[in-house]
């Protein structure tokens, strides 16, 4: 076979693949290149990594940030929240106010993507050193009793409990508080099962467990003379 046989049919040889092949590339690339540039905002919450042993976050409030992305809009369109991860390394932290730069370099995101802007540019992050402590259990008891009756006693068990988190916030919990107990017609004695509460959102339960408030009632004198 002659030099230009060979190469008529290494041309020729499964034309027609070949055609679809070709126009299946110029079909990607025309996609490609026509594609329109989009921007989008993206709101998002910040990570905070390598936070020191014995230290939390007293920030009440969990940090947002609003990324401006730039990209072809088959990119942009399928991006999610979760594909955006603005990033604060707390490594070498120490407790107290802290102001952390929030640029393009703490932002992991998709290829072909690009940020345009980050608000805020900046985050102010409280630290502090994590505290525990014990509290007591104060039961919160309310309703109606029968005519001539009164509550006489009134305990709860586990009677303390454990807490921790922010020193500073431990330390301004005077006591947990049941939430309320509906003791409406006890007579004698009756145990109820609830939660305890904590009034501050950073400050948690080491072990939560049930609270078993128990009530007792007494019939009240009416002799003269006595209430």
């Amino acid at each position: 076979m002659t030099p230009l046989a060979r190469t008529r049919r290494l041309l020729f040889q499964n034309l027609g693949l070949k055609i679809v092949s070709l126009a299946i590339a110029i079909a990607v690339w025309w996609g490609v290149a026509r594609d329109p540039v989009v921007e989008i905002p993206i709101t998002t919450s910040v990570e905070f990594h390598h936070v020191p042993d014995g230290l939390e976050i007293s920030s009440e409030s969990i940090p947002q940030a609003q990324i401006r992305v730039r990209g072809p809009a088959r990119v942009i369109r399928d991006l999610a929240r979760t594909d955006i991860h603005p990033i604060i390394d707390l490594q070498g932290s120490t407790p107290g106010e802290r102001t952390f730069d929030l640029t393009p370099r703490q932002v992991q995101l998709p290829h072909e993507i690009e940020i345009v802007q980050i608000v805020p540019a900046q985050l102010r992050v409280s630290i502090d050193r994590r505290e525990q402590r014990d509290v007591d259990v104060r039961p919160r008891v309310l309703g109606t009793f029968a005519s001539g009756y009164r509550i006489s006693e009134t305990s709860v068990a586990p009677a303390r409990l454990t807490i921790v988190g922010p020193a500073r916030r431990v330390r301004s919990i005077e006591n947990a508080i049941t939430d309320p107990v509906d003791a409406t017609g006890v007579i004698g004695r009756a145990t109820f099962t609830t939660n305890a509460y904590i009034p501050d959102p950073l400050v948690r339960v080491v072990n939560p467990e049930p609270i078993k408030v128990t009530v007792v009632t007494e019939k009240t004198s009416t002799r003269a003379g006595i209430p």
